[in-house]
């Protein structure tokens, strides 16, 4: 298997929609502070969101109570239909820390995940060996987390998550720690890889042109403790640019433009 079959991943057709309605969370009881607050947001399955906005704003609170590893205070939030209420497999995430167990090469890292889902050990390592294809690092697929640097730790923590094919795709800057050309690549490759499997992704970034470049909406969220205001969703972009986006055309400078504004009008 290579990175031109991708027969290993499912098309998922139904179980990918998520649905946040009134989201809410407060950290710190009644005289607490409301990081979120009346968030809604309905994710079509197969649709690519990016949520860009200020440190602070809510966008990785969103995250935590998407993937499960945080309760809303109010509102609900339901994946495929069913209620979140801790993390599942249905949901995989990419947090900026890498949470790779460092006692594991490179590909038994990747292979985590579907040996424990008790997928056969051969069909399990092709799996891994295509998805450690898509990453560059066929060439560093017997060594330790600790003999990678940073960059290359984030790869194969995207690996791990893309090999287990979830539905839902939770993303928290994951090319953050990318060198620029790495993180080109990877932009590409995700996007290859979340049209051909029908995978939702959710995608955390700072970076408004790759939310441009990556996603079918950008969705704006401002406030935040820092400001006094429970973080909240501002304006929606559609980004209808075509699947061939150009980072130096008009029209995506142009809508790169009008999203930076409207992350700073707060």
């Amino acid at each position: 298997m290579s990175v031109s079959d991708l027969s290993c991943l499912t098309r998922h057709t139904d179980g990918g929609r998520v649905l946040v309605d009134d989201l809410g969370k407060r950290y710190g009881g009644a005289a607490g502070v409301d990081a979120v607050a009346g968030v809604s947001l309905d994710i079509a399955p197969g649709e690519f969101v990016a949520v860009v906005g200020a440190s602070g704003c809510g966008k990785s609170t969103l995250l935590r109570i998407l993937a499960g590893f945080e309760a809303p205070t109010s509102g609900t939030v339901e994946v495929g239909g069913r209620p979140v209420t801790r993390p599942g497999p249905d949901r995989g995430v990419v947090f900026q820390d890498y949470g790779l167990f460092p006692w594991l090469t490179v590909a038994e890292n990747v292979r985590f995940g579907l040996r424990q889902r008790g997928t056969p050990r051969r069909r399990a390592g092709q799996i891994a060996d295509a998805f450690i294809e898509v990453v560059g690092l066929t060439r560093f697929a017997d060594r330790f987390p600790g003999e990678l640097s940073g960059g290359m730790q984030q790869r194969v923590a995207i690996a791990r998550v893309l090999a287990n094919d979830p539905a839902v795709l939770l993303m928290d800057e994951p090319f953050g720690a990318l060198d620029a050309l790495t993180r080109t690549q990877m932009q590409h490759e995700l996007r290859r890889l979340y049209r051909e499997a029908g995978t939702t992704v959710v995608f955390v970034t700072h970076s408004i042109e790759e939310a441009v470049y990556l996603a079918d909406r950008v969705v704006v969220m401002t406030g935040g403790a820092a400001k006094g205001v429970p973080g909240h969703i501002t304006e929606v972009f559609p980004v209808l640019l075509g699947d061939d986006r150009d980072v130096n055309a008009a029209d995506f400078n142009a809508l790169e433009r009008a999203i930076s504004e409207r992350v700073h009008a707060g």
